[in-house]
This record gives C-alpha cells, structure tokens and sequence, in this order.
C-alpha cells in the first residue's frame, strides 16, 4: 500500500500552486493513499472515482456529509438515501429542466448577465471575475428565488464562507465557527421570508419550492433554508469558477476563442472540456458502507473517500492527452456532458449527480455568448498570466482583460 509521503501533501503549499504534477504521481504510483489529517483514503484514478459516484452496488453513503455539510447548510438533499431521496429530489428538480428552466429561468438568466455587461462594455477593461463571474449567478439565483438582489453582498460573503468551511480540510477552527455562524445568519434571514412566501405565492423558485409536493411529501420551512442554502453555496461558486476558467482557458488558447466567438454552439463543448481540464470542485467525499476493493488496496467500513475529480478528469488511461485543454477533442461526449450520462466527473455521477447542472449550463451559454459580443477582441490585459487557486474548489481569483468598447 502507497503511504502519503510519496507524493506532495494535499494540504502543501506546493500542492495548492499546482496539483495537477501530483495528482499525475497519485494516478501512477499511489491510486489509493490514507491522508492522516483529513483522516479519509485519496482517490485519483478516473476508474475509481467513477465506481464511487455511480456506487451501482450501493458500496457507498454520503453519511459524511452529517458532519461535511450539515453544520453550515443544515439536512439537505446531499445527505438523504433511498425513497427519501428520490422524493426530496422529485420535489425540487422540475424548476432545474424542462418548461419551468425553459420559461421562467432563462429570462432571468439573460437579464442579470446583460445587466452586468451594460456596467463595463462601454469601458474598455474589466476583471471579469470581481465584475462578472462572482456576481452573475448569485443575482440569477436571488432573482431566481425573489429574493432582493440589493442583499448581494450578504449572499456573497454567506457562500464564500460556506466554501471555506466545506474546504476546511486543516481543521482551522475559526474558519469553521464562521461557517457554523452562517448557518444561524442564514436561517435568520431566509425562514421569515419563506413563511411570508407560503401566505402569498407567486411565480419564483421559492414559490414553487414551497407548493412542491409528491406522494404527500412536502417541503418543511427548514427543509427548503437547506436548499436554497445550499442552492446558494453550490450554484454560485462553482458557476463563478466555472465562467473565470472557460475564459482563462480560452484566452490561453486563442484559436479556440477565436472558434468558439465563430461559432456559439462551441459554447457548450468549451465549458464541457473546461469541467474536465479545470474543474470548478476538485474533490467530493463519499464514505464506505462496507468494505471495498479499489486499485491499490482495501478501504474498511465506514472511511471517508476523498474522491480528487481534478485528477480523475486527467487520467491518460481514460482521455487522450489530458492535459491538453482541447474543446474539439472527441473522448468527451458534449451532448452528455450535463446529464447523469456524463463521461466527466465535476457534476458527480449517479443518484447524487448534480441537480443544477442544466441551471450551470444554461448560465454559462447565456453569460459567455454576451461577453463575446460586448467584448468583440477581448484579450488579456498586458503582461497578466491567469492562474488559479484553491485546493477543494479552484479557479482564477482575478482575470483582467481589455477590449474596444462596442459603442453601438
């Protein structure tokens, strides 16, 4: 069995400038290594990490969510099983497909993203993550569930707060009291207005959410705080990173930009390639219900899998040239790439394959067709180098760009 010191410490500096030479070692030398500190085995190899989420064996439980995720967001759908499962999801999936995506969200959509980019075409420069990509889908979401925007700033320090806990993977007990903190600040905020919400109901998100009901099942005041918190938290930060790296990546790779701004139905295998070669969630855990078998050894009952999606998505043995970003390569299967079919990991796969991925989708067509069109020759502002950060979510923290203002 391959032990820890083999390769570069998940919570290394070295490790958080660049994992992608470690998590290369990982696949090699060391598919399966217990982390003393996380107190959980690392899993690298897209097998593996494939077999965990789709767990057709039930081998699998999201039990370590009780104490990952339940702390800042309270029960959510993350933690459920079985029946109970399949109906909480029944209850909120509509509004994320079909006519509810179709009719009422995508307005919603087109409209916060043009606002943001009536504030900056004119101007000729732009960080695109301060002034787009860390706003666009919090506004959509608040919007979304009739929320008022003008609280962005609380909603935004509320889910980076969440984030930090949920990649708190050294223990730092402050950054665990302040995601603790926002679980009580966000139920303060969001149970009355619910309450208002089921005495007058309209056409918004939460409306639905508290009309939902299936086989008698219906949502309770807590039950849907959870949701949204956690529609809040996993909705805005992984559409935030994903927006900052299909533009990182792209404007790294300029004849793919100039593809994409020629042809918009490139859009989706842009941000499908950029799930696989810079996903926005670099590793999900799982925890074992029985023993199981995986390369490289046994994990006993009831251990935390730490499963590295950022790994996975490169490994040579399921992609040609993995670390290649490439949106015309023909090993990833865009017309799949946000079902529960996907041949990436960054939704997940399975039961628990993400309920938002169509919301994301529909985002980032929206918002990424309206920057190129308000930004007809975006470049990167002279001399910057986009890099990204972060060991459990990562992106750009910053993406300056310039282009000729469209003064039409």
């Amino acid at each position: 069995m391959s032990t820890a010191q083999q390769v570069p410490d998940i919570l290394s500096p070295e490790f958080a400038a660049n994992p992608y030479p470690a998590y290369r070692i990982m696949r090699e030398h060391a598919p399966m290594i217990w982390h003393e500190a996380t107190s959980s085995w690392i899993v690298s190899r897209y097998e593996d990490v494939e077999r965990v989420f789709k767990d057709k064996q039930n081998e699998f439980t999201t039990d370590n969510y009780d104490w990952q995720v339940e702390p800042v967001h309270g029960k959510t759908i993350l933690q459920l099983s079985g029946r109970e499962h399949a109906v909480r999801r029944a209850l909120v999936a509509p509004a994320f497909r079909g006519s509810d995506l179709q009719q009422k969200f995508l307005p919603v959509i087109e409209r916060n993203s043009r606002e943001l980019v009536d504030a900056f075409r004119h101007t000729g420069a732009v960080d695109l993550v301060e002034d787009y990509a860390t706003r666009f889908p919090v506004n959509v979401i608040a919007d979304m569930l009739g929320l008022d925007k003008a609280d962005h700033a609380r909603f935004h320090g509320w889910y980076t707060t969440v984030i930090a806990f949920l990649g708190n993977l050294a223990g730092d007990p402050q950054v665990a009291a302040a995601g603790e903190r926002t679980r009580v600040e966000f139920a303060e905020y969001m149970i009355p207005i619910i309450q208002q919400r089921r005495d007058s109901l309209g056409d918004d998100l939460l409306s639905t959410l508290c009309r939902a009901e299936v086989d008698g099942v219906r949502m309770s005041d807590e039950d849907i705080k959870a949701f949204c918190s956690l529609l809040l938290a996993a909705g805005g930060e992984t559409t935030d990173k994903a927006i900052a790296s299909i533009f990182a990546n792209l404007l790294t790779h300029p004849e793919q930009l100039a593809a994409v701004r020629e042809d918009r139905s490139l859009i989706a295998r842009a941000f499908a390639e950029t799930l696989r070669f810079t996903p926005p969630v670099h590793m999900i855990m799982r925890q074992t219900a029985r023993e199981v078998e995986l390369s490289g050894g046994t994990i006993p009952a009831g251990a935390t899998v730490t499963c590295l999606i950022g790994a996975a998505n490169r490994d040579e043995q399921r992609y040609r040239d993995p670390d290649r970003f490439d949106i015309h390569r023909d090993d990833l299967t865009t017309t799949t790439a946000f079902s529960a079919a996907a041949d990436h990991l960054a939704f997940a796969l399975g039961r628990h394959f993400c309920v938002g991925a169509l919301l994301a989708k529909a985002e980032v067509e929206i918002g990424v067709d309206q920057l190129l069109d308000a930004m007809p020759d975006l470049r990167l502002a002279p001399g910057f180098e986009p890099t990204e950060e972060g060991v459990f979510t990562r992106g750009p923290q910053s993406l300056p760009v310039v282009f000729t203002p469209v003064t039409s």
